[in-house]
């Protein structure tokens, strides 16, 4: 499928060839509900803890005798039944990430990728860099293409400065071809894709499917 390519001023410059495989696919919401997931699932730290009647601090002594008092029957102060007692089934640390094969994610992000561009809700922009690092400059550049949103920027390689520049935005992110994640592309209003990541997406994925 062909695509058109943007200058940073927002105007038309040329078309680019985008490979069908990655951005032409029927989209699997099933796999991207799963991907989605399982980054959310992963970023958990799973550090929550609560103390059960062993582990809270208190005499194992019995509070009063057993009969006689017709009150109710009391093991100890840690009974969860009392103030200060212990916690009937409350959250211990775990891990809660788990591993998603590897073909399922890719094709998930293939998914998304498609489902953006086939929306209308990703523009290709012809590569640039904010050599200044500053945030008002790339901000103008940004208004060019609509009003701010939650904006993705797909970069073609690892850039610190137009990563600097867009750090005190807060509706702006970034992520490179090689290391797309499905939840920030999904909920991405705007995709804006650099030129020359588009072609390494097709080479990437390309040669992930070769070598399977």
């Amino acid at each position: 499928m062909n695509c058109r390519v943007y200058s940073i001023a927002g105007k038309e410059l040329r078309d680019i060839e985008m490979d069908d495989a990655v951005f032409g696919l029927p989209v699997n919401e099933d796999v991207i509900w799963y991907a989605i997931n399982n980054e959310l699932a992963n970023k958990r730290q799973g550090t929550a803890c609560t103390k059960d009647r062993g582990e809270v601090h208190g005499s194992n002594a019995k509070p009063y005798k057993q009969k006689g008092t017709g009150r109710a029957r009391r093991g100890d102060k840690k009974s969860p039944l009392l103030v200060g007692g212990g916690t009937v089934f409350g959250p211990k640390p775990r891990d809660f990430s788990y591993s998603m094969p590897k073909k399922a994610k890719r094709l998930a992000l293939k998914s998304i990728l498609s489902l953006k561009a086939q929306s209308g809700g990703m523009k290709v922009v012809e590569d640039f860099t904010v050599e200044s690092g500053k945030t008002k400059e790339l901000a103008g550049l940004l208004d060019n293409f609509g009003p701010g949103e939650r904006t993705v920027i797909i970069l073609k390689d690892d850039d610190p400065l137009i990563k600097r520049a867009g750090a005190n935005i807060p509706w702006l992110s970034f992520l490179s071809y090689n290391r797309l994640r499905a939840h920030d592309l999904f909920y991405g209003r705007r995709i804006l894709m650099l030129e020359g990541a588009v072609k390494n997406l097709n080479e990437f994925y390309n040669s992930r499917e070769a070598g399977k």
